[in-house]
């Protein structure tokens, strides 16, 4: 995929930078674990700083001095899963107040308790103005589990918002790519039939969401096989929200090509760190430790003798172990920059595998 802020080679992992940030990390250190695009979101951007910021510096790359391409979601998640999921008892009226719309999404913020709507033209406008490379529509994440009637509505309604987002696109011609989502839930014939209507609208790439928000894995491998070998063979396709590398495995071999889940930064911010077992993809390639067990206060080794990240070069368990009993915060540094460059170095073995013919 080429963009103006450079090339990327896929299949690829994008960091989750919700806020424009990967926390704890700078973005020179995303640079030097192999990172080629980062994720940010959308609706947090525009609450907090806000576009006015944003914009005054020149666009969401200088304001937080990423030089490569950035992807960032609708923010129709959020909006579904922040405000509506909300317990009662923190705000009801938050919590009551979303309401769905043919033309989009009406809500309280949770942050100020302003009154907002989103429409898919105008998520596309704050996308534009953040001047992000890839952006995407606005659907309905269907939550799990549902029902039938229910997956069904979010996938209809999903579908009208992306022929609303594709005609502002043939208005507007930005210069980002837009890709369209598939959703339909658990239920064959939804994703079969939001598969064919978003693949028919003009998007640059097509992604499926609704997956990896609490199904089982074998559920969600059927998403990926009535969804995955029917995509347009000449566009990208994103698997939203993946995940394990198991899973990131098993979704390039349908055909998908680009993942982005908070897992490597969340697990190593709570002490779990993936780690090679060997140099291939073959088996049990990898396991996660979880360093603040006791068998690793007097472990001098590396973490993973296989990585070359900040932390394996320089670093032992047993160190990394005292960091995170102190709660130093370098310890969170460091346990991230791991998994992200574990992350970013299975990728290049899953291109690896592709080009000889193994994947």
């Amino acid at each position: 995929m080429k963009f103006d802020k450079g090339s990327i080679s896929g299949p690829f992992f994008m960091p989750i930078a919700t806020y424009g940030a990967v926390k704890n990390l700078t973005s020179q250190e995303l640079a030097e674990v192999g990172s080629q695009i980062v994720l940010s979101n959308t609706y947090h951007l525009n609450e907090r700083p806000g576009l006015a910021v944003i914009e005054k510096a020149g666009g969401l790359h200088k304001f937080i001095n990423w030089p490569k391409p950035i992807l960032t979601d609708s923010g129709g998640f959020q909006v579904f899963s922040l405000v509506k999921n909300r317990p009662p008892a923190d705000n009801e009226e938050i919590r009551a107040a979303i309401k769905i719309k043919d033309k989009g999404v009406e809500f309280i913020s949770p942050f100020d308790g302003q009154r907002h709507f989103f429409t898919p033209s105008q998520v596309l406008s704050i996308q534009e103005k953040l001047g992000v490379d890839i952006a995407m529509v606005l659907d309905v994440c269907a939550e799990y589990p549902i029902t039938y009637k229910k997956a069904k509505q979010a996938a209809e309604l999903t579908h009208l918002w992306a022929k609303l987002a594709s005609s502002w696109r043939k208005k507007h011609q930005p210069k980002m790519a837009i890709f369209g989502i598939i959703q339909g839930s658990v239920y064959q014939d939804l994703r079969e039939q939001s598969l064919k209507q978003i693949s028919s609208l003009d998007f640059d790439g097509l992604a499926v969401g609704g997956v990896s928000v609490g199904e089982s894995k074998s559920e969600m491998k059927q998403a990926f096989s009535w969804t995955g070998p029917n995509l347009l063979e000449n566009k990208p396709h994103y698997a939203m929200g993946i995940g394990y590398p198991e899973d990131i495995i098993e979704a390039v071999k349908y055909g998908f090509d680009m993942f982005d889940c908070v897992i490597p930064t969340r697990e190593g911010r709570h002490g779990r760190l993936f780690v090679w077992r060997k140099q291939n993809l073959t088996g049990q390639f990898y396991q996660t430790i979880d360093i603040g067990r006791p068998k690793f206060k007097l472990d001098l080794n590396k973490v993973d003798k296989f990585c070359d990240c900040q932390l394996c070069q320089n670093y032992s368990r047993a160190y990394l172990r005292h960091l995170f009993k102190i709660k130093e915060g370098l310890a969170f540094r460091l346990a991230s920059l791991h998994n992200l460059r574990f992350y970013q170095k299975l990728m290049v073995r899953i291109r690896q595998g592709i080009k000889e013919g193994q994947l």
